[in-house]
């Protein structure tokens, strides 16, 4: 509604901005990336704060940071890699749950990195405890539900993927 009245309606932008304010959604955002080794195998990484394993990710700083740049960020912190070119291969809309804020999740692919890289991982021991490049079929059922569907569509894809809470919506290509 942009407030301009026409001949049924005489509120104006005043007094639509008093009666309803405009309010700008706080949805938090996470970038994750997905790293293989040259024989296809996704590096994971076993996190100390809760079960099961996990790609490189998370939460998006709130100074400006970009999706892409969280998802770098968060890869050399966790692990010490740095990823310098993707593809974006998912976006997961998260509603919000009970205790759970809901949000927008990029997975970016990362590609291939060499031999060497992965010989020179240096985890961060606050946040992870170890690594492991797994087959896709092998890490899949170790990721928790909503980023083994993530990783799982993005895997399975050649173009970027439209999720919500980790599920094709229908209708969308």
């Amino acid at each position: 509604m942009t407030g301009v009245a026409d001949s049924d309606s005489a509120m104006t932008t005043e007094a639509m901005t008093t009666e309803r304010p405009l309010v700008t959604p706080a949805i938090p955002a996470s970038a994750g990336g997905l790293i293989f080794d040259r024989k296809g195998r996704l590096l994971i990484l076993k996190p100390v704060y809760k079960s099961g394993w996990t790609i490189p990710g998370g939460v998006m700083e709130a100074d400006g940071e970009s999706p892409w740049e969280a998802c770098q960020r968060e890869v050399r912190e966790e692990c010490g890699l740095q990823v310098r070119s993707a593809r974006l291969a998912c976006v997961d809309f998260r509603r919000p749950r009970p205790g759970r804020p809901g949000g927008m999740r990029f997975l970016f692919d990362c590609g291939i990195l060499a031999d060497a890289d992965f010989e020179a991982v240096v985890l961060q021991p606050e946040e992870i405890s170890e690594y492991r490049l797994a087959r896709p079929r092998v890490a899949l059922p170790l990721l928790s539900g909503p980023i083994r569907r993530r990783v799982s569509a993005a895997c399975a894809a050649r173009r970027v993927v439209y999720l919500e809470d980790g599920r094709p919506v229908s209708h969308i290509r």
